[in-house]
């Protein structure tokens, strides 16, 4: 019987286990390193130590004793899940970006509404359209508007 390969993502190749009996009783103490995935070790599955399991947010978790049947897929599942944690992340990072921009766009669009006499969606069209001629998010294009006040030169 073989196993299939396991390839850890090239950023972590580590990972925490983490004995629910360590005494971890700080905030500051359970902080383990960044990106890398923790596994947690259950022995008893009391409330109270269940609860400072969770505090820890293991990316999967081991009951005691340990047998060989389970490792395997505890660490494809504590992988697997950081990699999609961090992803979630960096998206997150990234829609909040997109989000504090909205009021720049919002004041480009007012100010090309009030210079071209136009509605919104036709604002928001001639945003975009040049934002797509100089190759630029519309935020980036909202920005310089909101800037030099006018929409810029057309160029070719």
């Amino acid at each position: 019987m073989s196993f299939p390969s396991v390839t850890a993502p090239a950023r972590s190749s580590r990972s925490t286990i983490v004995d629910e009996f360590l005494p971890l009783a700080s905030p500051a103490q359970r902080a383990l390193p960044g990106r890398c995935p923790v596994i947690a070790l259950l022995g008893t599955e009391t409330p109270s130590r269940l609860k400072l399991v969770l505090e820890l947010d293991p990316a999967s978790f081991l009951v005691k004793p340990l047998r060989s049947a389970g490792i395997y897929a505890a660490l494809v599942m504590a992988f697997e899940r950081t990699e999609r944690t961090n992803e979630l992340k960096q998206q997150v990072v990234k829609l909040e970006e997109r989000l504090r921009s909205r009021r720049v766009v919002l004041a480009a669009v007012l100010q090309v509404m009030h210079s071209h006499s136009i509605a919104e969606p036709a604002a928001f069209a001639l945003i975009r359209r040049a934002a797509m001629e100089q190759r630029k998010t519309i935020e980036q294009m909202s920005a310089e508007i909101a800037a030099n006040g006018s929409l810029p030169r057309a160029t070719g």
